[in-house]
């Protein structure tokens, strides 16, 4: 997993209520065995039409929003089912911040795990977030190391992230990389108690 440490970034607004992790990826698209390749099925029924066309109405579609990398939505971002799909559809999209008044609290985990950065802020600052990036190409910055999102227009808010996701986003690491590094202790121990078992 890359490190996280601040960006720049077009901003994509999604302005909906309890968008569940079906609506996210559709469940007939969750066979693959890889983690990559869900972009393309991102939102896919808000994203097309019944007959394959793009829907020009969906959000997403807007040439304005094209390249984006933060997402902007409403409450309760991510309810449903537990699939980390959703999270693996939204990164390989392009998607490596988001920005909600809530999430629901797995999809959020899943988020941290795979090393989007789920950022919650007031209603108030949402909505403005949300009005500036509606129809119109929008920047945002977000920095973890000072907890602050930010624009060029004198917007500024700060957030909160647990100590453990904190240090994990910094550094890159998964959970698998944090167990490694205790590799020494673990060998150290692991010897110990084969001398007893042996």
């Amino acid at each position: 997993m890359s490190s996280f440490t601040e960006m720049k970034g077009k901003v994509a607004a999604l302005d909906r209520t309890n968008v569940d992790t079906d609506q996210i990826i559709p469940k007939q698209f969750l066979k693959r065995i890889e983690k990559t390749g869900f972009g393309q099925y991102l939102f896919y029924d808000w994203r097309y039409k019944p007959n394959g066309e793009l829907n020009d109405d969906f959000e997403l579609n807007d040439p304005d929003n094209e390249g984006a990398s933060i997402l902007i939505a409403n409450e309760n971002f991510g309810c449903g089912s537990s699939r980390e799909h959703a999270p693996w559809a939204l990164l390989d999209y392009g998607f490596k911040v988001l920005i909600a008044p809530s999430f629901a609290d797995i999809f959020k985990q899943n988020c941290l795990k795979n090393g989007i950065l789920p950022v919650v802020l007031l209603e108030k600052d949402v909505s403005y977030l949300l009005k500036k990036a509606s129809g119109q190409e929008y920047e945002l910055t977000v920095s973890l190391e000072e907890k602050r999102v930010y624009d060029d227009q004198g917007f500024e808010a700060k957030f909160d992230i647990t100590p453990y996701w904190y240090n994990m986003l910094l550094n890159g690491w998964d959970e698998i990389e944090l167990t490694l590094q205790l590799e020494g202790s673990i060998k150290v121990f692991e010897g110990k108690h084969l001398e007893k078992i042996i």
